[in-house]
């Protein structure tokens, strides 16, 4: 016995259903909908291919988006958050298919219209969410596949950070502000060491990788050990990248409202001093 009962069928892919537990849902899955009648119980055997929408704010956004979407593009979204669910280990946050559904929608709009949005930060999101850039690269390829559609690489970016909001549990503006940040501590760099950061070079993805870590550590009240022989050496050797990595620290201190710790300079140093490094 799944519980789940036939309140209403909204089209092939989407059933308004009822359960004891949960009340009202919407449950979400290629064909679903096909052939059901008011009153029928959604067989057990469906809930590995189905998605059930269980709070009410999401239920009613992912209502108002049904009209704007062609049923065959709806499957092919839903294929496309199913692929997603297949390859995390954890639990999606159920935003995605609001989220995700509706960037897809206005993204394949723009498409066939000619209308392309740059996205600037394309290789910093990539170096900061690798594994969910890999996912997003299979969605975008599925999309295609089932639409005709292909989406410009651009929308990876965008894709992947839906992606990440969806593992991390975390809203998507949370996502974009934090991603946002690293961004501008990267110019930052640039801007103090007068240079332009060479962004296929190992060292940057070392920076990026090692500022989105630092960001979660402050976030989380996390402190790293500060080796204070080291702290004085690089001070003294290295004054401008240790000075840089203090500007970093009270930029993200301003942004996140939470304090950094001290033993930070001294990693962010090291990073900064290798890039100089290179550059010279």
């Amino acid at each position: 016995m799944s519980g789940f009962i036939v309140e209403k069928v909204l089209n092939n892919n989407v059933v308004i259903a009822t359960h004891p537990s949960y009340g009202e849902v919407v449950s979400i899955g290629k064909g679903i909908g096909f052939n059901r009648k008011k009153g029928e119980e959604l067989s057990p055997q469906l809930f590995d291919k189905t998605f059930v929408l269980k709070d009410v704010k999401e239920q009613e956004s992912y209502k108002k988006l049904l009209p704007q979407i062609d049923q065959n593009l709806q499957a092919a979204i839903i294929e496309s958050i199913h692929l997603i669910n297949d390859r995390v280990s954890g639990k999606l946050n159920e935003h995605i298919h609001v989220g995700l559904t509706d960037h897809l929608l206005f993204a394949l709009q723009r498409v066939s219209q000619g209308m392309t949005i740059k996205n600037p930060f394309l290789k910093e999101t990539i170096t900061l969410y690798p594994f969910e850039h890999d996912i997003a690269v299979d969605v975008i390829d599925l999309i295609q596949d089932k639409t005709g559609i292909g989406l410009p690489q651009g929308e990876i970016g965008f894709i992947t950070l839906h992606i990440h909001s969806a593992i991390a549990n975390k809203d998507l503006s949370e996502v974009n502000q934090h991603s946002q940040l690293i961004y501008h501590l990267i110019q930052v760099v640039e801007e103090q060491l007068g240079v332009r950061i060479n962004k296929e070079s190992i060292d940057y993805s070392r920076l990026v990788r090692h500022l989105r870590f630092m960001v979660d550590r402050v976030l989380a009240g996390e402190k790293v050990d500060e080796p204070e022989k080291i702290a004085l050496l690089l001070k003294e050797e290295y004054p401008l990248c240790y000075n840089i990595s203090w500007k970093l620290i009270k930029i993200m201190q301003r942004k996140l409202g939470k304090p950094v710790c001290d033993a930070e300079a001294v990693y962010l140093t090291m990073h900064i001093q290798r890039l100089q490094k290179k550059i010279k």
